[in-house]
């Protein structure tokens, strides 16, 4: 007699890919992302007690903890380093904002603006000094509140993603601080254009289209001045304010600071 074997239905394209899609929502990756409560969570149902989580998690309801931990507002343990951080952020954005008056991002222009504006403004070299040291310091302390965060191991779950942020943080706060060494457009400014866009061009695939783009041609000009100003004043702070927003309200919604090893 012949022997009968039941076979398992094999599952459909669509239930395939419902199961991928489960495993997704289910990963370290997703749930560090989302939040409970989150309709991108894997299990969403429409109840009150999800709708509540989706009002507690906003960015603009509860932007502040309910507790704070005693450890959190120690010197000592934080260093105010990423408080330094932000600070210094406003304080570069001031200081910008008045050096902007009295800069065009012409190439035949911009050093004699820096220049009258050192000589000639009142207290322009003041303002100018801030704003260069206080570039200096912007790196230097978010360097050091990651390794802050580094060392008491605050990139663990659930703060793994938060981490992530940081890192796109230090990324943009280095990008803003070379875009800004470009301005004055001495002969500093020319050779660090011609060899951050020469390392650009060697990248793979988009690195040619990205440095003619960074370029505004096939060599340095005023359209690259240009361009870097753009960045310095516009791009770059827009998305470190976006960045840092969701960096601070995740840092109370994973719970505040870490607490100490």
């Amino acid at each position: 007699m012949a022997k009968i074997i039941d076979e398992q239905p094999r599952p459909s394209a669509k239930e395939r890919t419902q199961k991928a899609w489960d495993n997704v929502q289910g990963g370290q990756v997703w749930s560090s992302i989302f939040r409970p409560g989150s309709i991108f969570r894997k299990g969403y149902t429409d109840s009150p007690r999800n709708r509540s989580y989706v009002i507690m998690n906003s960015v603009l309801y509860h932007l502040h903890p309910v507790k704070v931990k005693r450890h959190a507002v120690k010197v000592s343990y934080t260093l105010c380093l990423g408080g330094l951080s932000f600070f210094l952020f406003i304080l570069l954005t001031v200081t910008g904002i008045f050096l902007m008056f009295f800069y065009r991002p012409e190439a035949t222009a911009a050093w004699d603006d820096i220049n009258n504006l050192q000589t000639s403004v009142t207290f322009g070299l003041l303002v100018r000094n801030m704003h260069r040291w206080g570039a200096h310091l912007m790196v230097l302390t978010v360097f050091l509140h990651m390794a802050r965060v580094f060392y008491h191991g605050a990139y663990k779950p659930p703060r793994e993603f938060n981490w992530v942020i940081g890192v796109i943080l230090l990324t943009l706060t280095l990008l803003l601080s070379f875009t800004g060494y470009l301005l004055p457009w001495d002969q500093l400014a020319l050779w660090a254009v011609t060899v951050g866009t020469n390392m650009i061009g060697y990248t793979p695939v988009f690195g040619s289209d990205v440095r003619f783009v960074l370029l505004g041609g096939a060599e340095i000009g005023s359209e690259t001045l240009l361009r870097w100003y753009v960045l310095h004043v516009l791009f770059f702070p827009f998305i470190i304010v976006i960045f840092m927003a969701i960096h601070f309200w995740r840092v109370r919604k994973d719970g505040g600071i870490s607490g100490p090893l």
